[in-house]
């Protein structure tokens, strides 16, 4: 049984080599095709030594509907730079240093491989574009189900020379983008149960000094150094008012409609439940007494279109001028 499998494993790696050969000296287009099909056989490692020296920017990334966009309106992005020094090492863009640096290049099964330190399964390699699906893993359990992105590389030499266009039009949003924020954002619009976060956040600016408005950066020192920018997700802000009717704090969210009325939501921090009706008329109070009157507001839009979505605000009162 044993022998029989050996045996046929190996007349399925020698068919696969023949053909290589044979088509290799039918030109680069039929072998970048038998390249890719060697990619489902699990017996073979694929080899990144073709594609040696090539710079490849990322041009697309989505999640398995073809979409950037989640329902949440979390945007992927395109970001990665790379070119393949061997079969176990990368040179690949690093935000942090702001420089080309070496990565290392482990192989595990089935086309699954370990680049700059993220799991990949190689889904295409040919000399214009490589294909990766990125690998969801937790602990040391892969988590297919969730293992939904895809991200599209195109070599620099074919975004050039043969699209005749460069990477900043090729990662622009695609008009499917467009059409799922525009049905999103109108149905936000008319149920603003359906608020999601807007990936051009809103804009609060205050009309007196009596108020004064600091946004709060949650990004960890580390991720600012990997190159992340404020998160967009969630906008939390620290907001002063001066000559207030009392001293006092609350933290709670806000939902901002597209029109840039603001709307108390809930608080974000625990209250026991004797208190929990007090605490939102107050904080009710303090939206549609404070906030409405002392700040500009600027709603949030993804893609040019504006939305609902949400903020947090962490207010502080004080009755010193």
């Amino acid at each position: 049984m044993m022998y029989t499998y050996l045996k046929n494993n190996k007349f399925r790696i020698l068919t696969i080599l023949v053909l290589t050969f044979l088509l290799s000296a039918c030109g680069g287009g039929k072998k970048n095709k038998i390249y890719t099909s060697i990619l489902n056989d699990e017996s073979v490692k694929p080899s990144f030594m073709q594609v040696k020296g090539i710079r490849y920017t990322e041009v697309r990334r989505a999640f398995k509907n073809g979409l950037s966009f989640n329902n949440d309106g979390y945007q992927l992005e395109p970001e990665w730079h790379l070119s393949f020094l061997s079969d176990d090492s990368v040179n690949i863009y690093n935000p942090k240093r702001k420089m080309f640096v070496n990565a290392p290049i482990l192989f595990d099964h089935d086309s699954l491989f370990n680049v700059a330190w993220s799991w990949m399964r190689l889904r295409k390699l040919s000399r214009d574009s490589i294909i990766f699906q990125v690998m969801t893993v937790k602990g040391r359990k892969l988590m297919r189900d969730s293992s939904v992105v895809y991200m599209t590389l195109y070599a620099d030499d074919y975004i050039k020379n043969k699209l005749h266009t460069d990477a900043a039009t090729l990662m622009r949003p695609r008009r499917a983008d467009t059409l799922f924020i525009q049905k999103k954002a109108a149905l936000a619009n008319k149920d603003t149960s359906k608020a999601f976060s807007a990936r051009e956040q809103a804009v609060l600016t205050s009309k007196t000094p009596l108020l004064t408005i600091k946004q709060i950066d949650a990004i960890a020192e580390d991720d600012k150094r990997e190159g992340m920018i404020q998160d967009y997700m969630l906008p939390e802000y620290k907001i002063t008012i001066k000559k207030a009717y009392d001293d006092f704090k609350y933290s709670f969210s806000v939902r901002i409609d597209a029109d840039g009325s603001l709307h108390f939501l809930r608080s974000v921090i625990f209250v026991y439940e004797e208190f929990v009706a007090a605490y939102n008329r107050a904080m009710r109070g303090i939206t549609d007494g404070y906030l409405k009157a002392y700040l500009n507001v600027k709603p949030g839009s993804t893609l040019g279109i504006p939305h609902s979505s949400f903020i947090i605000v962490n207010v502080v009162g004080t009755k010193k001028g």
